[in-house]
């Protein structure tokens, strides 16, 4: 069996083992919710560094939006550093489809447990309204790449 070569030979652009057609110019958002709703924290990470760009949570709230949160995070935080030449990769549809639509169209019930995740909604949906997104948001093939490099590895926990 061969040793996987970190960062492949034909990648000098990251230090992650990316498939040929992802950018590595990018970051990768993820979410995870044991439980629905459950305890939702989300990340994003450099795909050419492989470092953590930020970590948050967690809350009372649902993967959806955890993962509409992480998108929305990573594009204020690009807007912040003036950053417009980079991808952000999320493995979540709905996600991107909130995003466009600068809107979260969750069923979950809003309650004095669940006002930390609506208040970050509202904030995050008042940030998509009053900002152009200015960088492409594309959807992480799982089944063809495997597991976005944010993921925290939980799925069998």
């Amino acid at each position: 069996m061969q040793t996987a070569v970190n960062p492949p030979d034909y990648r000098s652009d990251t230090v992650l083992p990316l498939p040929p057609e992802v950018r590595a110019n990018a970051w990768a958002v993820d979410a995870s919710c044991p439980g629905n709703p459950g305890p939702t924290e989300y990340r994003c990470i450099d795909l050419a560094t492989g470092e953590q760009v930020f970590h948050f949570g967690t809350i009372l709230a649902t993967n959806n939006i955890g993962e509409f949160l992480a998108v929305v995070h990573a594009l204020a935080l690009m807007n912040q550093r003036g950053i417009n030449d980079k991808t952000i990769y999320t493995d979540s549809r709905n996600a991107i489809t909130w995003v466009n639509k600068k809107q979260c169209k969750t069923r979950l019930e809003q309650s004095v447990r669940t006002r930390e995740a609506f208040d970050l909604i509202r904030r995050a949906e008042k940030w998509l309204r009053q900002h152009a997104i200015t960088v492409p948001i594309i959807k992480w093939e799982t089944k063809a790449w495997g597991e976005i490099p944010a993921d925290f590895g939980r799925k069998n926990a």
